[in-house]
């Protein structure tokens, strides 16, 4: 019988995968963005399908990796410009974290016209744990805030001017939540749009340790 994944099995085998060289003929001279991460995602799954009992997601439950205890989404994004989209559920989403873990591959593709083949190398890949998807200049600005004691009224008028897509009730509830529970530090750049646009520079370009955030691969250690 295989072993059930965990986060730290999770992980090993994103290490792994990411140092094996990817020579994908089928990409050869795709430019598409979504179709070089639809084939990365389809191969990492079945990377550990093969060796491990999971649960793999679907459209209708959200996220890639559901089962108790993953709760990862996989996201692949190219290095010339790391994001991807997230389904919008609440505005809290960008205060408290999009409610999973994330598990982000950044690539870089470069084509062998002789080969006629895509070399793709992972510049970047990082577990993301829940509490720390949050959006990075909201968090700070709200944990400085909170730290000089700020009140509910002033909470709610640095969510409206920050156009987040809440009604004044629930911008009232998410002030004094915040307050009695104040977020952890974020690492995202989170978009407000019908879908959240996540942004991961800072995540490719963090160099100091943080807890929640493990770097799997990355140019530093190229």
């Amino acid at each position: 019988m295989r072993p059930l994944l965990s986060i730290q099995t999770l992980i090993a085998e994103a290490a792994a995968f990411c140092a094996q060289p990817r020579l994908i003929p089928e990409l050869f001279g795709v430019t598409d963005g979504k179709a070089v991460g639809t084939i990365i995602e389809h191969n990492f799954k079945q990377h550990l399908t093969d060796s491990y009992t999971l649960e793999i997601g679907n459209t209708a439950n959200g996220i890639d990796l559901p089962g108790l205890g993953i709760e990862t989404d996989i996201k692949v994004t190219s290095i010339r410009q790391p994001q991807s989209s997230s389904p919008f559920k609440e505005a809290k989403q960008k205060i408290f974290g999009l409610g999973y873990n994330l598990l982000v591959f950044v690539y870089d593709k470069k084509d062998d016209p002789t080969a006629k083949t895509a070399v793709l190398d992972f510049v970047s890949c990082t577990f993301i744990e829940k509490e720390r998807t949050g959006d990075y200049t909201t968090t700070l600005r709200l944990r400085e805030m909170v730290n000089d004691g700020a009140n509910e009224e002033d909470i709610v008028a640095y969510l409206s001017d920050r156009n987040l897509p809440a009604n004044e009730l629930a911008l009232l509830e998410l002030a004094r939540q915040i307050l009695n529970n104040p977020p952890a530090q974020g690492y995202l750049t989170i978009s407000n749009a019908l879908q959240w646009r996540l942004q991961y520079q800072r995540i490719v370009n963090l160099r100091e340790a943080v807890p929640g955030i493990t770097k799997i691969a990355s140019e530093i250690n190229k």
